[in-house]
């Protein structure tokens, strides 16, 4: 079920009314059912996969906080293996099978492995990962294995956040199934508005730019310069107001019932380095890679070369968790090799910046060091979004080709020929620069609106929700990150 679609509308009224209606009591089976079914709204039979790591996991919580010594990590080891285990099978198998038969290929043998027609059970990496988290923190002895198992299934199936995030640990969740969340109105509001806000960045920003970016990317052998940079340009935002249009629905859904989930993003194209990116960008799954993979690998209590290398091997992981290809492997080895360089050339570029007087204008620094910051993402953003290595490669060249204005007008030929509509979606884009510039030097946009009177704050809501109807996609596109 596809939160852009009006099933979900109807879905989260009658879902949020019953949960304030029915006792405390009932709600987590309320949510657990509702979960279930919003699962089974894709493809009804993966709910059984969701089922067999519940079963495992649960059992491995409670093996692990009752056992001892080796034992311990036999039965994480066990949670770990099943997890990761299908995570391979559905996403993984035919890419190694791939490159597998590539090598028999190039030898002149042929592969004997067969390859698996199978979907990929939709936000498999999502809460498989949230998953493998409760199993960790509690081997940590961070959390209390969960005695209730349909807690502990509500834990993985949370329908806000089931599918695309934000990956959460059982610390900050689980308990908050457990606290009766009477109806607050002005949480509720704040809810809805959250939501209101996502709906916008997806339907209305996230889709109509997706429209240029398609355009581009699939005829990209006919487009150079100004075409291709619009290209990608487009999906630099198309990618960020998808994301982030989610969570903000996610969120806000789950604050309506007072459940509190983390926040996943804190405005990343504003980073003014790609370090500063990743504590914007993704912040959930950034946060658990650090947690669980970098810094287990010794983080930056390492020696330099070691930590150079940790640092490739989480970025490279981190590629191939958000797809099974080449094109997302390359996408974090730049990601990491750039944060590499970072540290390894910052004393010459604090040097720099002394010597040409830029310490003395932070502001302008700062400018310089945020547009490279944007450009190395956006240019990165082409290996996530192209679907083989030699697209990626041929746009990159693409990229600096000679300007051509024919190329331009192309590119944004999917918004019409009338100059109106486009500069309606530049408008879109540049009223979410504004907000999110507002937001990192002044304020919470959300308390601004709060305090204007009655017509000015209802004027600010009808003018999305009308945005939304005159402008937005209804398609019910899917969101990016489902297929991850």
């Amino acid at each position: 079920m596809l939160f852009n679609s009006l099933s979900f509308i109807a879905f989260f009224v009658i879902v949020t009314s019953l949960y304030f209606i029915l006792p405390h009591r009932f709600r987590w089976g309320l949510l657990l059912l509702s979960s279930c079914y919003f699962y089974m709204a894709f493809v009804p039979v993966y709910i059984l996969i969701l089922g067999f790591t519940i079963v495992i996991d649960y059992f491995a919580g409670l093996k692990i906080e009752s056992s001892k010594g080796q034992a311990r990590r036999v039965y994480l080891i066990c949670s770990l293996i099943a997890n990761i285990g299908i995570l391979c099978v559905f996403k993984y198998y035919n890419f190694i099978n791939n490159n597998i038969s590539w090598l028999f290929h190039h030898y002149g043998g042929v592969n004997p492995f067969p390859y698996l027609t199978i979907l990929l059970p939709i936000g498999l990496s999502f809460h498989t990962f949230q998953a493998m988290s409760y199993t960790i923190e509690v081997y940590r002895g961070n959390q209390k294995a969960e005695r209730h198992f349909g807690i502990y299934a509500l834990y993985v199936m949370f329908y806000p956040q089931l599918v695309a995030g934000p990956i959460e640990r059982p610390q900050n969740i689980i308990h908050q199934f457990y606290t009766e969340h009477h109806f607050d109105y002005g949480r509720v509001t704040n809810g809805l508005k959250l939501m209101l806000w996502g709906f916008f960045l997806k339907m209305v920003i996230a889709d109509n730019f997706a429209l240029v970016a398609n355009n581009v990317f699939d005829g990209y052998q006919h487009f150079k310069g100004l075409g291709t940079i619009i290209g990608v340009l487009s999906f630099t935002i198309q990618i960020f107001c998808d994301f982030a249009g989610y969570s903000s629905i996610a969120i806000g859904a789950a604050r309506v019932m007072g459940i509190e989930l983390m926040t996943n993003f804190r405005r990343p194209y504003l980073a003014t380095s790609l370090s500063d990116f990743w504590t914007r960008w993704h912040i959930s799954l950034s946060t658990w890679f650090r947690d669980y993979l970098y810094i287990p690998l010794g983080g930056n209590r390492v020696k330099l070369p070691r930590w150079c290398l940790n640092i490739l091997i989480v970025f490279t992981i981190s590629g191939l968790w958000h797809g099974a290809s080449w094109t997302f492997v390359i996408w974090g080895m730049i990601h990491g090799s750039i944060l590499v360089v970072e540290r390894l050339l910052k004393p010459m570029a604090v040097k720099l910046a002394r010597r040409t007087g830029l310490t003395r204008i932070p502001a302008l620094h700062n400018l310089l060091k945020g547009i490279l910051t944007f450009t190395i993402v956006s240019i990165a953003w082409v290996f996530f979004r192209a679907t083989d290595l030699q697209q990626a490669f041929l746009m990159i060249k693409h990229l600096f080709a000679k300007f051509d204005i024919n190329d331009a007008r192309n590119a944004l030929s999917p918004w019409g020929k009338e100059s109106l509509s486009k500069v309606l979606m530049f408008g879109f884009a540049g009223l979410l620069a504004i907000v999110h510039l507002y937001q990192e030097f002044i304020g919470g946009i959300g308390t601004l609106i709060s305090r204007q009177v009655v017509v000015v704050r209802w004027s600010v809501y009808l003018l999305l929700i009308f945005s939304i109807l005159l402008f937005g996609v209804f398609q019910s596109s899917r969101f990016i990150y489902f297929q991850f």
